[in-house]
């Protein structure tokens, strides 16, 4: 059957994106609140899910 493959979700990289887009809103919110401590860990979490999705991708392409 045609579109099976659309139906299919990836839930890691759901996860991940969700986790990435949460970052980005908490070093919105980090900046606004002129929270330095807080926009580092933001901008650690981005980099920790950027780089476990292209481990991921890395992984399921091999």
């Amino acid at each position: 059957m045609e579109g099976d493959n659309m139906n299919q979700i990836k839930w890691s990289y759901l996860i991940l994106a969700f986790i990435a887009a949460l970052s980005i809103a908490s070093f919105g919110i980090a900046v606004a609140e002129r929270s330095i401590l807080i926009a580092v860990c933001c901008v650690l979490v981005l980099g920790f899910s950027f780089a476990a999705a292209r481990r991921l991708r890395g992984r399921s392409s091999q």
